[in-house]
């Protein structure tokens, strides 16, 4: 009998599943998008699996556990619960830290997301305070769990990879040798055939700015030399285009953004923010969101996930004339999960959001405000002071950032 399928696709997260399949032999088929898998899976999320009598996983990690559980050879997950331990800690980092920061500081870089030299900049350097920590747990371990590989070591390693490809040139390696020599060392783990071959960049990738086309100009027939001297356009009179798809809503006329913002940041949020807010909110020029981390069962300690959260909310940067958020991180360590109310201009979210390259890594509901649990649900995350009702549950509010 078949032990399942497995969805997969081009992805960093995908290739140690994947690798798994075909080093443990396991009796899996690995498949594409398909029918089967959209009716399956409406969040679109990879990789995804499905077993016997309709067992259905997602969530990277997940997935990971799931098929070394049908392995006879569970050695991939430690000798004991204290190591067991250890690599949900190193595969939870990578998946919540390290991936999303190092898919900010290269994908703006290669084309694959817009660029702000301040947000790579801030990726740059977040991904180089969470390499010191590896570093320094590489310089005592010869693996990230203990003496011996585990599935931690393979997980982050196809987290990092990216970071080899793009950002890691030689001097980084030279202050990291720890980190380089663990990294040689797992990707040759038959689980990670697909990067085996991982070529070493002398320097970084640089951002080169797109070249500018020059259109060619018809040429017309001579005309008398006023004529055409009043038909030529001015020099400077180019038409500027937009900096942001948003400017062309124009500037909002009930709803002024800024004055909310003061409000909110200086007078106490339920007894005058809150209705002043309601007071000039205008659902025809503004609107409002409802956003959910995908990955909450990979979160771990809520610390690291408001540093997410704060990550996020930092590289939506370039949208800050368009946008008012407020994110909370409820829940209790290793039982927590992010969620945000964002006033957006305009009807559509993705203007707004897609500046951030990990913006993808969050689901968005329009609110209503003239539903009284939407409208209830907002106050509730801009203000702070009681749990929230998450799925039917009262969840207690652990930490939180604001966008403003």
């Amino acid at each position: 009998m078949s032990q399942g399928t497995l969805y997969g696709g081009p992805f960093a997260r995908c290739i140690l599943p994947q690798g798994l399949v075909k080093a443990l032999n396991l009796d899996v088929t690995i498949a594409e998008k398909d029918a089967a898998y959209e009716k399956a899976f409406p969040l679109g999320k990879f990789p995804a699996f499905v077993g016997p009598k309709g067992y259905k996983l997602t969530e990277a990690i997940a997935v990971n556990l799931h098929l070394i559980s049908l392995s006879e050879d569970k050695s991939l997950l430690g000798k004991n619960d204290l190591v067991y331990h250890q690599i949900i800690r190193w595969m939870s980092l990578a998946t919540s830290e390290l991936l999303p920061q190092i898919s900010a500081a290269f994908k703006p870089v290669i084309g694959k997301a817009p660029f702000n030299k301040k947000q790579v900049t801030d990726a740059n350097a977040a991904v180089d305070q969470i390499a010191s920590v590896i570093e320094k747990r590489l310089s005592e371990y010869t693996y990230l769990a203990g003496e011996r590989l585990t599935l931690a070591d393979l997980f982050v390693a196809t987290c990092a990879v990216r970071g080899f490809d793009y950002l890691w040139g030689k001097q980084w390696r030279s202050a990291h040798p720890s980190i380089v020599r663990w990294f040689k060392t797992v990707i040759q783990h038959p689980a990670l055939e697909a990067i085996k071959d991982t070529k070493f960049i002398e320097k970084p990738v640089e951002y080169t700015p797109p070249k500018k086309e020059k259109k060619e100009q018809p040429k017309a027939a001579a005309a008398p030399k006023k004529a055409a001297e009043a038909a030529a356009p001015a020099p400077d009179a180019e038409v500027k285009k937009p900096k942001h798809p948003l400017e062309l809503l124009g500037k909002a006329t009930k709803f002024d953004l800024d004055e909310w913002k003061r409000k909110y940041s200086n007078e106490e949020t339920r007894e005058t923010a809150l209705p002043w807010f309601w007071e000039h909110y205008d659902p025809t020029e503004w609107s409002l969101w409802r956003v959910d981390y995908k990955y909450n069962d990979e979160l771990t300690l809520t610390f690291m996930s408001n540093n997410l959260l704060g990550g996020f909310f930092n590289r939506l940067s370039a949208s800050t004339k368009y946008l008012f958020g407020s994110g909370i991180v409820y829940g209790e360590n290793n039982n927590n999960g992010i969620v945000a109310v964002f006033l957006v201009r305009g009807d559509k979210h993705e203007p707004a959001f897609d500046v951030a390259p990990d913006w993808e890594s969050y689901e968005f509901k329009q609110l209503d405000a003239s539903k009284p649990e939407d409208k209830t649900f907002v106050e509730d995350v801009f203000a702070w002071d009681k749990p929230l009702s998450i799925n039917g549950e009262v969840r207690e509010v652990a930490d939180g950032k604001v966008f403003k």
